[in-house]
């Protein structure tokens, strides 16, 4: 992952942590479902976004190496990636 994109989705997966210790305590207190589901969609929300970055990143700089590197077996290699990751998304 590239520098510039390292930290923000470091950052963001820290306040992700913290949102799941609440959930944690939320469930311990025995709170309303609908208020822990509510927090819970927050925490997939939040994950959806460190996830589009990273496959954001990716595209960018090691699909855009392996086309840059003309080696087909790694170009071959990076598509099948995102076509199996692309796949288990759809199930």
């Amino acid at each position: 992952m590239r520098t510039d994109r390292r930290e923000p989705c470091l950052k963001r997966l820290k306040r992700i942590e913290g949102q799941v210790r609440g959930v944690a305590r939320m469930i311990e207190e025995d709170r309303y479902c609908i208020d822990v589901l509510n927090q819970v969609q927050a925490v997939k929300a939040a994950l959806k976004k460190v996830e589009d970055e990273i496959l954001k990143d990716h595209a960018a700089h090691c699909v855009e190496h392996a086309i840059a590197s003309g080696d087909a077996t790694d170009q071959r290699d990076k598509f099948n990636e995102l076509v199996d990751l692309l796949g288990r998304y759809n199930r």
